[in-house]
Order: C-alpha cells, then structure tokens, then sequence
C-alpha cells in the first residue's frame, strides 16, 4: 500500500484505536505513510506487531491493551508525548444482531464499553492537549445502524446512535476552540469484524431488509480515506457531520 503526502500530516501525531485490523490498520497506514506520527493501538499485540513490521521506517509506536480502561487510554495519550493533532476512534464490536428481549446484559455492556464509553475516555483524554494548542480533529466510527434500526441488534444500533450524539456534542461544545468532532458511518466493509448472527429472530427480521437494500461492501481503506480526509485540512470547514459512507445504502 503507497500513498503520497497529499494531506500534509507532517509533524503531526495521530491516536488510531482498533488498529490491529480493517479500518483502523488502514487509517494507521494512510496516516503513517503521509507523514503522521501515530499512536497505534489495539488490543491484539499480534496484529499490530504485524502492524509496525509492514510500517517498518515509519514513525508508529504500538500499544496493546484494553481501550476500555482507562489505565490503556492514558498510556496511549502519555505515548504521544503531550501533543495530539487527530484522535480516530475506530475500536468497535457488533453485538450478534440480538433484539431487546434477547440481549444480554453482558452483551450490551461490553458493546457499550467499547463503541461508546472507550471512544468518550479517549475524547476526555485528548481534549486537554488540543484546547492547550487550539487545534484538533476527533473523527469517530458511527454506522449505517446510527441511520436505521434495521442494520443490527438493540445494542449495536443503540451504541452507534449514542456515537452520533457524543460527535455532535464535542462538535458544539469545542468548535469554537479549534477541535473539530465527525463521524464517518460506514455500511458494510470488508473487516476482521465478527458479524455473526446469534438470533433468529434478529436474522429474520434484519436479513430480507439488508439483501434488498445493502451496497455492495467497501474495502476498509475506503473507509479510512474518508477518515484521514475528516481528520485533513481538507476537511477544515466540516464540524458535527455524520458522512455516509455506504456506496448510497442511505439514500435507500
């Protein structure tokens, strides 16, 4: 995979979570090869191991670790030596398509960790640092489930929805600091995501709506173009927007 520096992201340090694969080990590869120190992290130490020896000469320093606690969240933002410019929160789980009376507490807690709680601790975390140089860009993963209840079970659509209003909260809150907040909402992408289905019910319902009306699936680099765009000078006037990006599924 080769890029040009065409976004300018030299001297700058970027935070990508969920790096170990799909979207965020491409976001990691666009950033790194454009010039972006980046904080890499995921919380298989393999793949990103796997990571940081495809990125070999590049400036990427890997920590592995849970992004749900927020002992992780802090080694991550310390490894960024006190100066973060991009924050991408892509870290995310599915929750089996499980509608409200099937989902277990278990399930929806771990699913509302990850998806929101860890990308609000990561968002916490780095505030700080870009009010101090009054720049920033926080760029989160939403879905095509923040549109639609159609997309996944209560938990995953209900997270992604709660995705869209922390991006749109830190969007008015600290716009006017420099920190611009957006989301990208994927439909489906080729990931190493578990898309299994653990409801039949769920599946019966959801299942005939996406053959129908699902696009095609987007490599995650496609996905991570659009990221690294939101996180570019390119994309300076946007704040608070939450981009489809599904190949038109939205407009269905």
């Amino acid at each position: 995979m080769t890029h040009t520096n065409s976004h300018g992201f030299d001297g700058r340090t970027a935070i990508v979570t969920g790096s170990g694969s799909g979207i965020g080990w491409a976001s990691t590869q666009i950033l790194a090869r454009a010039g972006a120190t980046v904080i890499a992290t995921d919380i298989a130490e393999d793949r990103l191991q796997a990571l940081t020896t495809d990125l070999a000469g590049f400036d990427v320093k890997a920590i592995a670790g849970d992004i749900t606690s927020e002992e992780t969240v802090q080694q991550i933002v310390s490894a960024a030596g006190g100066k973060v410019d991009i924050l991408a929160n892509v870290a995310g789980i599915m929750d089996g398509v499980l509608p409200a009376d099937e989902v277990d507490d278990a399930t929806w807690q771990r699913v509302f960790d990850i998806n929101v709680t860890a990308v609000l601790r990561t968002t916490r975390a780095v505030l700080p640092l870009m009010r101090e140089h009054g720049s920033g860009s926080i760029v989160n993963i939403a879905s095509e489930a923040a549109f639609r209840g159609s997309v996944g079970g209560a938990a995953y659509t209900a997270s992604k929805h709660a995705v869209v209003g922390l991006t749109k909260s830190s969007a008015f809150m600290y716009g006017p600091q420099g920190i611009r907040t957006n989301a990208v909402a994927p439909g489906a992408v080729l990931t190493g995501l578990d898309m299994s289905w653990k409801s039949e019910y769920g599946v019966s319902r959801t299942g005939p709506v996406l053959q129908a009306t699902m696009s095609p699936p987007a490599e995650a680099e496609q996905i991570a173009s659009t990221v690294v765009w939101l996180a570019s000078d390119a994309a300076a006037n946007i704040n608070g927007v939450i981009l489809a990006s599904d190949g038109g599924w939205s407009t269905v």
